[in-house]
This record gives C-alpha cells, structure tokens and sequence, in this order.
C-alpha cells in the first residue's frame, strides 16, 4: 500500500523532535502494512493510531493509498481538532 501525508501533517512532522518523528513514520508503514485499526466515532470518515501515550496519527484510506491526515504530538492537540466535529 502507498502512503501519502498531506501538506498539514508534513508540517506537523517538521515541528516534531527526531525521534518522535521516527516513531511516526514507523507507525505509517506499520499502518500500510495492517491498515483498518481503530475508526473514529460519530461517522466520521477517519482511523486513528496510537503512535506514543500522547501522539496520534489520523489517516483515511482510498483504494491501495493511505491517506496520512495529521500527526498529533500531544493529545490535547488531537481532542481539539476532534472535538471540532461535534
């Protein structure tokens, strides 16, 4: 499977310290490998990947690409952007 991350989460990934930016590119190629994990509620149309305590990689998959949406470093950040669909 092809992974993609949009412009948002390269930035996200930009601003990360090394080694969490080496966990989430783990997680991504783990994600390409075994993707459906965990849906989101309230019908929205993404999965979500526990990548440390805090971070969270949001992706949504198409055909044979996964779609990397954000990559959370902290949950705080991940509420806010998911509390603005309710």
């Amino acid at each position: 499977m092809k992974i993609l991350f949009s412009e948002r989460a390269e930035k996200e990934l930009e601003s990360a310290d090394h080694s969490l930016r080496k966990l989430f590119i783990k997680h991504a190629e783990k994600i390409a490998l075994m993707p459906l994990r965990k849906h989101m509620r309230f019908g929205m149309p993404f999965n979500v990947e526990k990548v440390t305590k805090q971070a969270r990689i949001v992706y949504h998959i198409e055909k044979n690409i996964c779609y990397i949406l954000h990559c959370f470093k902290t949950h705080k950040e991940y509420e806010r952007w998911y509390k603005s669909f309710k």
